[in-house]
């Protein structure tokens, strides 16, 4: 059973979820769905890594200077024209 929920989200971040959301062939409700069942999934943990990525983790060398945020932001930017 699915029930509407009202939330309060910056309108910028608004529009670019959906441009996202619409990328991706998903609707934002389903977005904001798998989000929080990750997070109850996990427990909520950030410390917590799946066995995947431990299994990657140190496999690739950045450099020391490498800003991971930015370099997903911009991606993003261009990708969805945002």
């Amino acid at each position: 059973m699915t029930t509407k929920l009202t939330l309060t989200i910056e309108k910028s971040v608004i529009e670019k979820a959906k441009k996202y959301a619409k990328g991706t062939q998903r609707s934002l409700s389903e977005m904001v769905q798998k989000y929080l069942e990750s997070l109850i999934e996990t427990g909520n943990n950030d410390n917590e890594l799946s066995p995947k990525i431990k299994e990657l983790a140190g496999s690739l060398k950045m450099p020391e200077d490498f800003d991971y945020d930015k370099a997903l932001d911009e991606y993003y930017k261009e990708k969805y024209g945002l």
